[in-house]
C-alpha cells in the first residue's frame, strides 16, 4: 500500500467490501476502478514504486508520481458483498469505456468488469436480441459448434488486428478451428439461441 496512505482497522471494518477509483490529478479524470478490501485502493502506488510489472495504470502512477504529484483516491460505493461491489464495479466501467459514450478509453483496467457481456450496457436492439432471439434449428446433416473460453485466454495479450473488442466477438467470427476438430463435431438436434 502507499508508504502516506492506509486506512486505521476501524475504517476497514466500516468499509468491508467497496469500489474505488484513482484519478490522475493532472485533469482529474478517473484512470482506473476497482473493487477490495482492507487498504487494496493504496496499493496500486506502492505496486507502481516496487514493482517492475508494466502496465498503463502502474505508467500512469510513475508518471503522477515522477512530477510529484499524488495519485487521488475516491470511494464511490463501500459496505458491499463481494457480489455487489463487482456489480457496482462493472457498471462503472461500462459507463467510462462504452463506445457510444466516449470516443476514448480513459481507463488503464486491463479487463472489463464482470459480466460485462451478458448484463453489461446494450441498446434495445440488443437487449430484445440477447432475450428474445430465435432459436437455431440445425439442418439435418449440418454441425453446430460452441465455443467456451477457458480463463487461460487472454485477449490482453492480443495486439493489432488480433485485438478484438470482447471475447464474444473473437469466438463469434475470429476464432480458428482446426479442419480436425470440426470434424469431430457432432451433429444435433438440440436447439441453440445464437447470441
Amino acid at each position: 500500500m502507499d508508504k502516506e496512505k492506509s486506512f486505521k482497522q476501524s475504517v476497514i471494518e466500516g468499509l468491508r467490501c467497496y469500489v474505488y477509483v484513482l484519478v490522475d490529478p493532472r485533469d482529474n479524470r478517473i484512470f482506473y476502478v476497482g473493487k477490495g478490501t482492507g487498504n487494496r485502493v493504496y496499493q496500486h502506488a506502492q505496486a507502481a514504486l516496487v514493482d517492475d510489472c508494466q502496465s498503463l495504470k502502474l505508467s500512469t502512477i510513475r508518471e503522477i508520481k515522477g512530477l510529484g504529484l499524488d495519485v487521488k483516491y475516491y470511494i464511490i460505493r463501500h459496505n458491499l458483498t463481494e457480489q455487489e461491489a463487482y456489480l457496482v464495479e462493472s457498471s462503472i466501467i461500462d459507463l467510462l469505456t462504452y463506445p457510444a459514450f466516449n470516443k476514448e478509453n480513459i481507463l488503464t483496467n486491463i479487463v472489463c468488469g464482470h459480466h460485462q457481456w451478458n448484463e453489461g450496457i446494450k441498446t434495445d436492439e440488443e437487449i430484445n436480441i440477447l432475450y428474445d432471439c430465435p432459436k437455431i434449428e440445425p439442418i439435418p446433416g449440418e454441425r453446430l459448434l460452441l465455443v467456451s473460453l477457458n480463463k487461460s485466454y487472454k485477449q490482453t495479450t492480443a495486439t493489432g488486428v488480433y485485438r478484438r473488442a470482447n471475447d464474444y466477438e473473437c469466438a463469434r467470427k475470429y476464432w480458428k478451428l482446426s479442419r480436425d476438430k470440426a470434424d469431430k463435431v457432432r451433429a444435433t438436434a438440440s436447439k441453440f439461441c445464437f447470441k
